[in-house]
C-alpha cells in the first residue's frame, strides 16, 4: 500500500515521467542481475522482453488517458506492463537454475514452462497494445517483432511439442479470461495488474486440467492440489455468479438463499470430489488429519485465531470511531490500516518458523475465505452483504476504484506466494542456503515491514521526495534499515536460516525492492514480495 497519492500518469503524447522511468530502471536492474546470475539463453530472452516491454509500456499509458483502451482500467496508476510483463519469466529462469542446481530435471523443464508461458502473456498484451494503438507505432513494432521472434525462436528450439501446447493452452485461458473478467470487473486493474494476477490464474487452472488428466497415484504434494482446487474453484463460482446475476436482483432474501445453496452445491458436488480424485481420500478428513496433527499446530490454530478476532475488533472499533466523530471521515487514516499489516506478520512468522505446511494450508484457506466474503459483499448477498459494505468502505484507497475491494486480498497474496512458489523438490539437502534461506521471509521483509514502515514514517516526517512522486526519502531509507533488523531478528529466531555471508546481496536486493515500492504506481502488496522473492532465490 502506498503512503500517498501517486503522481498522475503523463497526458497523452507527453514524454515519460521520472517516475516512470525510475520504476523502469529498477526493473532493467532486477532483468540484468538476473541475467548475469544465470546467463543462458532464455535469461537473453528476458531482457529482450524487457527492451519491448518499456517501449510499448508507452504506448498503454498513452491508450489509458485518452480512453482509447478496449477495457475500463484503474486510472490512478500508469499502466505497469514493464514490472508485470517480467515476474513470470524471471521467477521461472530463477526456478530453473535452482532446481538443475539440486539435480531435479523435471522441475527444472518446469521452470523453463513458467519462464516461457510469461513472456507468451506478456508479448500478447504487447500485441494488443498496439493493434489498438493509432496511428500505429512503427517503430515500436519493429522492437516488439525483433524481441518476439528472438523469444519464439529460442522457444521453438528449447521446448518439446508438449510443452509448446501447454505454453498455448495457458495462453488461450489467459485470452477468454480477459475477455470475461476485464468487462465483468471494469476499472478494478491496470493492464500489468491485470497480466499478473490473470496471468497466474490461467497457469493455474491450466495446470489443474493437466494434472486432473494425467493422474497417477501418489503423484503429487496434497497441499499443492488442495491450494490448485480452491483457487480454481473460487474462481469458477465467482465468474458462475456474475453471469446468474446478470439476469436476477442479487440484493433479495430469494436470490440470497439460491447463492448460499449453490455455493453448497458447487462446493460438495464438484470441488470436494475433484478434489478427492487428486489426493485419493476424503478431502475433509485429510484436512482434519492435517490441521490437527500435532499439538504445536493446535496452539498455531489457536493464537491464529486470536489475532483474527484481533483483526476483527480493530474493523470495528474504527467504524465506531468513525459513526462517533464529528468530522465524518470516509477513509480511515494510513497507520489505521498498517495495522493489518503488523498482524499479518504476527500471523506470518510463527508459521515459518515451526511449521510451513500449517501456514502452506492456512493461507489457502483463508484466501477461500477472503475471496467468499468479498462476493458475499459484491453482490449484496443477506444477511452480511450490505454490514461487510458499510464497514469495508472505511479502509478503501485509491485503489479500490473498481466494484471489487482487493487491497486485502493483495496482502494475503504478497505474505504466501512466497510461500507457495517454493519448489519444495528443489530445496533439500540444504539448497536453500544463503540468501535463499529467506525466500519464504519475502511477504513478510518486503510488505509486512518494509512497506509498513516506510508509509508510517513517510506520511508523518518525511520531508525529501523522491523525483517525479511524492514518496519520500526518508520513508525509502527506514524501510531499508527496518528490513535489515528484521533479517537480524530471524537470524537469531529461526535456526534454519544460514545466510553463508550473502549480507552484500541482501542488502542490495532490500534496497532495489525498496526503491520500486517507492516509484511503482501498482498494488506494492502483490509486486514487491515477487520481486524480493526473485532476487533472493537468485
Amino acid at each position: 500500500m502506498t503512503r500517498e497519492f501517486p503522481s498522475p500518469a503523463p497526458g497523452p503524447g507527453a514524454p515519460l515521467s521520472g517516475s516512470v522511468l525510475a520504476e523502469a530502471a529498477v526493473v532493467f536492474a532486477v532483468v540484468l542481475s538476473i541475467h548475469a546470475t544465470v546467463w543462458d539463453r532464455y535469461s537473453w530472452c528476458a531482457v529482450a522482453l524487457a527492451v519491448q516491454a518499456f517501449y510499448v509500456q508507452y504506448k498503454w499509458d498513452r491508450l489509458l488517458q485518452q480512453g482509447s483502451a478496449v477495457f475500463q482500467f484503474r486510472m490512478s496508476a500508469n499502466s505497469g506492463l514493464l514490472p508485470a510483463s517480467m515476474v513470470m519469466p524471471l521467477l521461472g529462469l530463477v526456478m530453473k537454475e535452482r532446481c538443475q542446481a539440486a539435480g531435479n530435471p523435471f522441475f527444472e523443464r518446469f521452470g523453463i514452462v513458467v519462464a516461457a508461458t510469461g513472456m507468451a502473456v506478456a508479448l500478447f498484451s504487447s500485441v494488443l497494445a498496439l493493434g489498438i494503438t493509432r496511428p500505429v507505432p512503427t517503430n515500436t513494432c519493429v522492437i516488439l517483432g525483433l524481441a518476439g521472434g528472438v523469444i519464439i525462436y529460442i522457444m521453438k528450439h528449447s521446448l518439446s511439442v508438449g510443452e509448446v501446447i501447454e505454453v498455448l493452452e495457458v495462453l488461450l485461458i489467459f485470452v477468454y479470461l480477459n475477455m470475461i473478467l476485464l468487462y465483468l470487473l471494469p476499472r478494478c486493474f491496470t493492464p500489468g495488474e491485470a497480466l499478473l494476477v490473470l496471468g497466474g490464474i490461467s497457469f493455474v487452472l491450466n495446470q489443474l486440467i493437466k494434472r486432473s488428466l494425467t493422474l497417477v497415484e501418489s503423484q503429487g504434494d496434497p497441499v499443492d492440489f488442495f491450494l490448485l482446487v480452491v483457487v480454481v474453484g473460487m474462481v469458477l463460482m465467482g465468474i458462475f455468479f456474475s453471469t446468474l446475476f446478470v439476469f436476477m436482483d442479487s440484493g433479495t432474501w430469494a436470490s440470497s438463499i439460491f447463492f448460499h445453496l449453490m455455493t453448497c452445491v458447487l462446493s460438495l458436488g464438484v470441488v470436494l470430489p475433484w478434489l478427492h480424485r487428486l489426493i485419493r481420500r476424503n478431502p475433509l478428513l485429510w484436512l482434519l488429519q492435517f490441521l490437527f496433527q500435532t499439538d504445536t499446530r493446535i496452539y498455531l490454530l489457536a493464537y491464529w485465531s486470536l489475532l483474527a478476532t484481533l483483526a476483527c475488533l480493530v474493523v470495528l472499533y474504527q467504524n465506531a470511531k468513525r459513526s462517533s466523530s464529528e468530522s465524518k471521515k470516509h477513509q480511515a487514516p494510513t497507520i489505521a490500516r498498517k495495522y493489518f499489516h503488523l498482524i499479518v506478520v504476527a500471523t506470518y512468522i510463527p508459521g515459518i518458523i515451526f511449521d510451513r505446511p500449517l501456514l502452506y494450508v492456512a493461507a489457502t484457506v483463508c484466501l477461500a475465505v477472503f475471496i467468499f466474503l468479498e462476493y458475499v459483499r459484491y453482490f449484496r448477498i443477506k444477511p452480511l452483504g450490505h454490514t461487510l459494505r458499510s464497514l469495508l468502505s472505511l479502509f478503501l484507497d485509491e485503489r479500490d476504484s473498481g466494484p471489487l475491494i482487493l487491497t486485502h486480498i493483495y496482502l494475503l497474496l504478497g505474505m504466501s506466494l512466497p510461500i507457495w512458489l517454493i519448489p519444495r523438490p528443489c530445496t533439500q539437502k540444504g539448497s536453500l542456503g544463503g540468501a535463499r534461506a529467506l525466500v519464504p521471509y519475502a511477504g513478510v521483509l518486503a510488505v509486512g515491514v518494509g512497506d509498513t514502515v516506510a508509509s508510517i514514517f513517510g506520511s508523518t516526517m518525511g520531508e525529501i521526495r523522491w523525483p517525479g512522486t511524492k514518496k519520500t526519502f526518508e520513508g525509502t531509507m527506514t524501510s531499508i534499515f527496518a528490513q535489515i533488523i528484521s533479517v537480524a531478528l530471524i537470524l537469531i529466531f529461526d535456526n534454519g536460516v544460514d545466510l553463508n555471508y550473502s549480507y552484500a546481496w541482501i542488502l542490495g536486493s532490500i534496497s532495489t525492492v525498496s526503491l520500486l515500492e517507492a516509484y511503482t504506481t501498482q498494488i506494492d502488496n502483490l509486486l514487491l514480495p515477487l520481486y524480493l522473492l526473485i532476487l533472493l532465490m537468485a
